[in-house]
């Protein structure tokens, strides 16, 4: 048997927690603590510092997508496996940006779920035949009336402003961006005024929403 492997369950339905931790806990994997809110799973990872951390999405206070995203920012490298109830386009992507390292139905069979644990683990992607399925199409699929007004919009914005609006669909902060970008901050607000103004936008997540309707990356 090899190392034994330490995870964190965070999840705001205690029988959830419960369930989960049956089926995985054994002599190679380890249940080293439980969270029911983003916040809490802040702590809890940064005392316990897990091999990973099977998290959901929809949670009160802090999400799982703005937990993944604050663990890269401060350069946690621990994996994040997100298993939730949704799969929706825009849940499967921002949580893959954000930096989570596999996404997972709830509805998984529990050996698949233990397997998806341990390919995380050692650095392998995950995803859920539904989530491979959804992003396979949001690449592939004709862009509809949505995608194409948004397109537009994206395409009115200077190349600066536009790289603004990835950094912003990122989830970057204005601090983040100006240094990023080398640029002030006072520079930056600039940016994002625009931005309000050419997208229509009123704030930071109706930005970040034009983006991924648009269906670009920001090398293209």
């Amino acid at each position: 048997m090899g190392l034994t492997a330490r995870i964190v369950i965070v999840d705001d339905d205690p029988f959830v927690r419960s369930g989960l931790r049956m089926i995985i806990e054994s002599d190679q994997i380890t249940v080293a603590g439980e969270a029911a809110d983003g916040d809490d799973a802040l702590t809890l990872i940064d005392r316990e510092h897990p091999d990973l951390v099977l998290l959901d999405i929809r949670m009160p206070r802090v999400d799982g997508i703005t937990v993944t995203r604050a663990l890269r920012e401060r350069g946690d490298t621990t994996r994040v496996l997100v298993l939730t109830t949704f799969d929706t386009d825009q849940l499967v992507i921002e949580a893959l940006r954000a930096g989570a390292n596999g996404f997972l139905l709830k509805d998984t069979p529990p050996a698949d779920i233990i397997t998806a644990i341990h390919k995380t683990i050692a650095g392998e992607p995950v995803l859920s035949p539904a989530a491979t399925v959804r992003l396979i199409h949001n690449v592939t699929a004709e862009p509809g009336p949505e995608t194409i007004g948004a397109r537009r919009l994206v395409a009115a914005l200077t190349d600066r402003e536009r790289e603004v609006a990835f950094s912003i669909a990122e989830g970057r902060s204005n601090q983040q961006i100006a240094e990023n970008l080398y640029l002030s901050i006072t520079t930056v607000k600039t940016h994002i005024s625009a931005l309000f103004t050419k997208l229509g936008a009123n704030n930071r997540v109706d930005i970040a929403r034009t983006v991924y309707d648009a269906r670009l990356d920001q090398a293209k």
